[in-house]
């Protein structure tokens, strides 16, 4: 899609980003997506500052073509992290849950092209005036950590589209080609997908994880944690726990105490499924194999192009 304008932004083949997803999201996927033609990101959250470093390292001997790194601005230590991103050249950074004016004219000062995520529109028109040069937005159906708001992707993408004018990538609830031209239709210039590229060969989560992911059903993901940061988690014991809590009204250092730390280490990386915390989005429903990420990203492009003839030709049938 040469005249596609993430497509330009990020000098990549096809507008198709793979999401910065903690445990995850590692640099044999990134390169593996990247390689593909779409763009892979470095998932930062869940690394040491060293570790990111070996990752970033691993991944520009691995592809030669344009990779990013994904960058929670909660980080505790995301000085050290930006400063390797820098050292490093790394030339595409997501930032994500923080403001976006605290980085982007640092990042941008280095020559690196910066998306930030956000949930709604008034997060969207923050960035246009941060500076930055595309956004991802999310909907309420994503894995992870989500939105307060709870606005699906459905409506989010349009209420943005008409918000701002920076380059728009969807996100929440796409796993498809079919899903992608929807994002289209709505006015996105690309989409970001998660959860299908956590049932990867190259995803970093422990098979135990991938396996639940493609054997789970639609009902089985729910937002919780609201009180703290709201994250979508399949449900297991960890998760029963968390909304008993909730539902007798514990409070946030209780909830806090009960989440403790390496929670979601535990479950997507260490394999643990029922103590571990089990972040993906809805569409989990709708995966159903692993499959390596270069045939998950032919199968979304195939498909989005196929989609995209059959509206044109239903638009000449209604002519």
């Amino acid at each position: 899609m040469k005249g596609n304008r993430i497509c330009q932004l990020f000098n990549i083949e096809k507008p198709i980003v793979q999401a910065g997803m903690i445990w995850c999201s590692g640099w044999e996927l990134a390169s593996a997506v990247s390689n593909a033609g779409g763009l892979g990101l470095i998932g930062s959250g869940s690394m040491y500052p060293d570790v990111l470093r070996t990752h970033i390292q691993k991944c520009k001997a691995a592809t030669k073509k344009p990779f990013g790194v994904n960058v929670p601005l909660l980080y505790p230590e995301i000085e050290k992290l930006m400063e390797i991103i820098v050292e490093e050249g790394v030339k595409i950074v997501f930032t994500s849950a923080g403001n976006p004016k605290t980085w982007t004219s640092h990042l941008k000062s280095k020559g690196i092209t910066v998306v930030h995520v956000v949930s709604a529109v008034k997060f969207a028109q923050k960035c246009e005036e941060a500076g930055v040069d595309a956004i991802v937005a999310e909907g309420f159906e994503a894995g992870g950590h989500n939105g307060r708001e709870e606005t699906t992707t459905l409506v989010l993408i349009p209420q943005i589209r008409k918000a701002v004018r920076l380059p728009l990538i969807a996100a929440g609830g796409i796993a498809t080609g079919n899903q992608m031209a929807a994002a289209f239709a709505l006015g996105a210039d690309g989409v970001q997908v998660g959860s299908r590229f956590v049932a990867t060969p190259e995803s970093s989560a422990h098979l135990n994880f991938k396996t639940t992911v493609i054997n789970s059903n639609e009902g089985d993901t729910q937002l919780t944690l609201k009180q703290l940061t709201p994250v979508r988690l399949l449900k297991n014991k960890f998760f029963q726990e968390v909304d008993a809590a909730e539902k007798r009204g514990a409070s946030k250092e209780e909830l806090s105490a009960l989440l403790g730390r390496a929670r979601a280490k535990k479950g997507m990386f260490e394999g643990d499924l029922q103590e571990g915390e089990l972040e993906i989005g809805q569409v989990s429903a709708m995966i159903r194999e692993i499959k390596p990420a270069a045939e998950v990203v032919e199968e979304i492009w195939s498909a989005f192009k196929s989609q995209v003839k059959t509206m044109a030709a239903l638009e000449k049938s209604l002519d």
